[in-house]
């Protein structure tokens, strides 16, 4: 009996309220635990993405969902268990299920691509895609140098940081910023 739990497990898609993704899947794997589901429910995803985003003139990194309105969970789905999942608030149903018949599970091939995706996403490493080049004329945005004027000298693509120069009491010194701490004039 343990061996079909486990081998008929398979990649299923919740339709949510877009939003409340996480909410939603603290709540599944709090039904988890309370109805001792843990055989029967492996996983439960929230694909999220890095992003840099300004706020208040600094540049921050948050996690954005990568597919709105969706939680991807692996179950086995027998008895009572999608039951359960749907009475969650917030939850629509499944994605692809017909009203009245069995949710759908995704294919080998869906599941392979949206892992991968979620690998790459997670491993990604804030890549801000700033194309800088030597010469030019930047302002520093975060640091105690904020409002600085300066020229850039190198370019460290691998540690993704720049060696700037600028004019502090009339005399040239190299600063060492992050690409996030400096902005195009």
């Amino acid at each position: 009996m343990e061996d079909s739990k486990i081998s008929s497990k398979k990649w299923y898609v919740i339709r949510s309220v877009s939003g409340q993704e996480n909410k939603i899947k603290s709540y599944i794997e709090y039904e988890v635990a309370r109805y001792n589901l843990e055989d029967y429910i492996e996983q439960v995803l929230v694909p999220t993405e890095k992003v840099v985003v300004e706020r208040n003139g600094k540049k921050i990194t948050r996690d954005r969902v990568y597919f709105p309105g969706y939680v991807m969970i692996q179950a086995n789905l027998s008895g009572e268990i999608p039951h359960i999942i749907k009475s969650i608030n917030g939850v629509i149903g499944f994605l692809g299920e017909t009203p009245g018949g069995e949710p759908v599970p995704l294919r080998q091939r869906e599941v392979n691509r949206m892992l991968g995706k979620v690998d790459e996403l997670s491993t990604k490493d804030e890549m801000v895609n700033i194309p800088f080049t030597i010469g030019e004329t930047v302002v520093v945005t975060d640091g105690p140098f904020r409002d600085f004027t300066g020229t850039i000298e190198k370019i460290n693509e691998e540690r993704r940081k720049l060696e700037i120069m600028v004019k502090i009491f009339d005399r040239k010194s190299p600063l060492e910023l992050n690409y996030t701490q400096v902005k195009k004039i």
